[in-house]
């Protein structure tokens, strides 16, 4: 398998360096001495090359000195012995991804603490299969780390302990993780991705936000977690039990929730208390598949309970007028509720609006099925129509009464309204169209003729 520099050499060519010195020209035109193909990029993105190792460190150090981003995903690196070699040899990197490497074995604490890479701030390892003592290892040698990616990694708990797990670490009541660790680990990372991990239990992610108490942006969407609400354990010595939900994140203003385990309004109620919240994500939840509403319907509730939340589900920011008829339209839901049905945000609500008076149900849908009278030529019959139909399939159920096929047919419709003004048919030109767009009623006529009639009629009147 080829190390990065043997796959770099593959990409740009073996020789030659990065922005190679231009001797002095005589004349005001540029002419590069190398091709664009054969400098190295500072964005380079090497993925399924099957890289197992760093390389030569003087050569790959004079190729990647201005590097900055650089994608490893889908390799074969396997030791993080060759990751610190390809870090020490590109100084300036801020972006790393090692996505989809297997890197499972034990970081060595030597590795880690000797050197510090201060430029790095943005580490992805989705699917990496990385141990926690490895990731605190990692995040005690990258003291300038602002976004970490640990999606994918099987994690069914969280520990930044630093330390191996053992079987007695496990409490045998509720098979948690029993190591609490509440002071800060690293200050400075602002966005965590920990997506698509089993892990079931808020107080293992409330974990995460006591070791990186500047959080800002939390995606822990794809995990089966079913409820924000503290679950302390009698058996086990749980300090983050009694605790409520948001009291790990008091600096969290994006999270994503999609496709989590959560079922119950209580859980957008919790999800409220959150202090700095301004953008969140909870779609695919079990509680809409059991909620009978549209997703409008749905969405002002949300709105309604999330009042500091400025958007919800992607999209621009809730403006205050849709707020306001959020509120109203909350009121008047649980208004035909019983009382104990009512949620705390009823009555706070009801403090700022007053009681509302319930709207009156007008149903604006047109009738579905409507009397037309059909006529074509001397003949005319009267026809119910449903109204959804396409003006296409129209003319195939006209055949029979037209005596010509629908390929032939052209239909003009006429509104007993704008006959009696002597107002002359509309022409139904469009196949697709469907027949209440054209705000038909009981009384309406259509009126059915043939294309090659027609044209006949026009050329007698141009001779004429």
């Amino acid at each position: 398998m080829p190390s990065l520099l043997e796959a770099l050499e593959r990409k740009y060519g073996a020789k030659g360096e990065v922005n190679p010195p231009i001797d002095d020209m005589p004349v005001a035109i540029f002419v590069p001495k190398r091709s664009p193909r054969l400098s190295v990029p500072t964005l380079l993105v090497l993925n399924d090359c099957d890289i197992d190792c760093a390389g030569d460190s003087s050569a790959l150090a004079d190729k990647c000195a201005d590097v900055v981003e650089l994608d490893l995903a889908h390799n074969k690196l396997t030791d993080w012995k060759e990751v610190f070699a390809v870090l020490e040899q590109t100084p300036r990197v801020r972006f790393l991804n090692l996505s989809f490497n297997r890197l499972s074995a034990q970081l060595q604490a030597a590795q880690a603490l000797q050197p510090r890479w201060d430029s790095l701030s943005n580490l992805v390892l989705n699917s990496t299969y990385v141990r926690w003592p490895s990731v605190f290892g990692l995040l005690k040698a990258l003291p300038a780390l602002e976004e970490l990616h640990l999606s994918l990694n099987e994690y069914s708990y969280v520990n930044l302990s630093g330390k191996e797990v053992e079987e007695n670490d496990f409490c045998e009541g509720c098979t948690r993780l029993n190591i609490d660790v509440t002071e800060p680990i690293h200050d400075r990372l602002k966005q965590l991705h920990f997506s698509g991990n089993p892990i079931h239990s808020w107080r293992e992610v409330s974990k995460l936000g006591y070791a990186f108490p500047n959080l800002e942006s939390l995606l822990v969407n794809e995990c089966p977690i079913t409820t924000l609400e503290p679950d302390p354990c009698d058996k086990c010595e749980d300090n983050n039990g009694n605790k409520k939900c948001h009291d790990a994140f008091q600096h969290l203003r994006f999270l994503n929730l999609n496709n989590t385990g959560l079922a119950t309004w209580d859980e957008v109620d919790r999800i409220a208390k959150f202090p700095a919240l301004k953008s969140l994500r909870v779609q695919g939840w079990p509680l809409w598949e059991r909620f009978e509403s549209t997703e409008h319907e749905r969405r002002l509730l949300l709105v309604a309970r999330l009042p500091h939340v400025r958007t919800l589900n992607g999209g621009g920011t809730v403006p205050p007028e849709e707020r306001d008829a959020a509120e109203r339209a909350f009121i008047r839901y649980y208004m035909e509720k019983p009382e104990s049905d009512r949620p705390d945000k009823y009555w706070e609500l009801v403090g700022v609006h007053g009681k509302l008076d319930p709207l009156v149900s007008v149903d604006l849908r047109p009738e579905k099925r409507v009397q037309i009278t059909f006529t074509c030529g001397d003949t005319s019959e009267v026809r119910t129509v449903d109204v959804y139909r396409t003006v296409s399939d129209l003319k195939t159920k006209l055949e029979r009464l037209a005596g010509f096929p629908a390929s032939k047919m052209r239909l003009f419709y006429v509104d007993q309204d704008l006959r009696d003004m002597q107002i002359g048919p509309e022409e139904m030109r469009f196949p697709t169209k469907q027949l209440y767009s054209y705000n038909i009623r009981s009384g309406d006529e259509i009126i059915i003729v043939s294309k090659l009639t027609l044209k006949h009629s026009i050329s007698v009147n141009s001779t004429a």
